[in-house]
This record gives C-alpha cells, sequence and structure tokens, in this order.
C-alpha cells in the first residue's frame, strides 16, 4: 500500500519544520529529508525513523520494522506524531548525525561548459 499525501502532509505538520523539512516520492513511498539529509521513510502511512544515537536516546522504546522487503529494522515513529515537540527534536537530531549530502553531479551542459 502507498502512502498517502495526506499522511504525508501530517507529518510535515506535526514537525513544524517549515522549509527544512522536504519529501522526495519514491516507488509510491516517501524518503523525508532534514536540511537535505535523508532522516525518515514513510511507508505504508507510517514514519521509519533512521536508526540513530538520536532514536536509541529520545525514544528507546519505539517499536521495530521493516520499512520495505529486505530492509533492515528501522524505528517506527507512529506514536510520537501527536507530539510535535518529540517529533521534531528526534528529525532534527537525527539529521544532525547523518553525513552531509554528497553534491550532485553537474548536468550534461555544464560539464561540456555551455
Amino acid at each position: 500500500m502507498a502512502t498517502d499525501r495526506d499522511f504525508i502532509d501530517y507529518v510535515s505538520e506535526q514537525a513544524a519544520l517549515g522549509d527544512r523539512l522536504t519529501r522526495r516520492k519514491m516507488f509510491g513511498e516517501y524518503a523525508l529529508y532534514v536540511d537535505g539529509k535523508v532522516v525518515a521513510f514513510a511507508c505504508d502511512n507510517s514514519l521509519f525513523v533512521k536508526p540513530s544515537a538520536a532514536a536509541a536516546t529520545l525514544a528507546p522504546k519505539l517499536p521495530q520494522r521493516p520499512p520495505y522487503p529486505g530492509a533492515k529494522d528501522y524505528p517506527v515513529a507512529d506514536e510520537l506524531l501527536d507530539d510535535s515537540d518529540a517529533i521534531r527534536r528526534l528529525l532534527v537530531e537525527t539529521a544532525a548525525l547523518m553525513p552531509a549530502p554528497k553534491p550532485g553531479k553537474p548536468a550534461a551542459s555544464a560539464r561540456r561548459g555551455k
């Protein structure tokens, strides 16, 4: 089952991070980014936060399961979605622990000097 746009909108509203929180649709599901860093996935209308020390410290009792077949277990933060401060803090602190995004490759025309 693909994630509903309403679910993504709700997560964004609850996190209250404005333009810092972005999303990219992939295969009917979504990757969520804070400051350009992947921090979570929305799959089957559930929020899977990247495993990190932030999740282990801030929400150690979250259930864990894979977001998609073949994936490792991720903390499922659905129960935090009604607590705007908790979900925002978890996403921001997870982003702080993630590596900076790799720069994209220049477009073909830019590489040729056009």
